[in-house]
């Protein structure tokens, strides 16, 4: 399966994209602030210009597991149904801990990538049924044994 992040609308201290599974446009998304880096710069070069939390992930294709636990979103109710098994993006030079996850804007990011509808400026609505949607799709690839990557670009 193949996630596509579309970085459309780049602005001063946000990014909104459009979000597509192998080809079919199922969404929005926000992120921080794209800075330009690419996944192929040199690690010194990723963090002489990322500000943390203020800084989308580098462009690149990245893979995602639907394996790990998150320590912060399992401890909250409203990730119960998942029971804080969130995408995470593998191997993101100069980032750790990447998440796909509900939000509303590029303050909820910290360099994760929120989906939801971009139906306000500079953030998403909608973002947990969407959110769930995009779950339920993802772990039904995952248990299929389909390996997932992410494009962001």
């Amino acid at each position: 399966m193949e996630l596509t992040i579309d970085r459309a609308w780049k602005r001063d201290t946000y990014t909104i994209s459009r979000v597509f599974i192998d080809g079919r446009r199922i969404c929005e998304c926000v992120e921080d602030k794209d800075r330009g880096l690419k996944q192929t710069d040199s690690l010194a070069r990723i963090k002489s210009v990322k500000i943390p939390s203020e800084t989308a992930i580098p462009q690149g294709r990245y893979r995602v597991t639907m394996g790990v636990v998150s320590p912060k979103f399992s401890l909250r109710k409203e990730y119960a149904w998942c029971k804080g098994r969130l995408p995470r993006l593998i191997n993101v030079p100069g980032f750790d801990g990447i998440l796909i996850h509900a939000g509303s804007s590029a303050r909820s990011s910290a360099g994760c990538i929120i989906v939801g509808r971009n139906t306000v400026k500079g953030g998403v609505t909608q973002s947990m049924d969407t959110l769930k949607r995009l779950w339920s799709e993802l772990d039904a690839a995952d248990r299929r044994g389909e390996t997932i990557y992410i494009t962001v670009g």
